[in-house]
């Protein structure tokens, strides 16, 4: 098969993953959270993390890798204009994805806290997750723009 195609289906491929499974686990956290019960929130918030681990991470190492063979095998200017703006918001999605998961981690231990103590989930996990769910706005925007980036190819400037 075409060493291109490969490339392009791996990269497609790792773009859903990636997508599917943040907004995914996003929808079950905030599900989750709006329960109120520790056991519940324990349990999502585990599964989320480690859906990051198994899914997110490796989609997230596979994306620019795929995509800088793309840029090489298609004969794109690395430098150009659109280029330049998926980098930009790729960097911000990861800028605001890696908190997330130290956010994810703490809501996950405090509410096993919660669960061992028989105690109600304590108010740093209601701002942890306030802060996760203000970081998912501009990743999944930023994502979202990757995206049409990729399909446009747009001259910006």
């Amino acid at each position: 098969m075409d060493p291109y195609l490969i490339t392009k289906w791996l990269h497609i491929l790792s773009s859903t993953v990636l997508f599917g499974t943040g907004i995914g686990t996003a929808f079950q956290m905030v599900w989750a959270m709006r329960t109120g019960r520790v056991q519940t929130i324990y349990s999502v918030s585990s599964g989320v993390v480690v859906a990051d681990w198994l899914f997110t991470t490796p989609a997230g190492i596979v994306q620019p890798l795929t995509g800088l063979a793309l840029i090489h095998m298609a004969g794109f200017d690395p430098f150009a204009p659109w280029l330049l703006a998926t980098y930009a918001l790729y960097i911000l999605a990861f800028v605001c994805w890696a908190p997330v998961v130290r956010l994810q981690i703490r809501i996950r231990d405090l509410a096993a806290e919660a669960l061992r103590t028989d105690t109600p989930l304590p108010p740093a996990a209601h701002r942890a997750y306030r802060f996760w769910f203000a970081l998912g706005w501009p990743a999944f925007a930023a994502l979202t723009g990757v995206f049409w980036l990729m399909v446009t190819k747009p001259a910006l400037w």
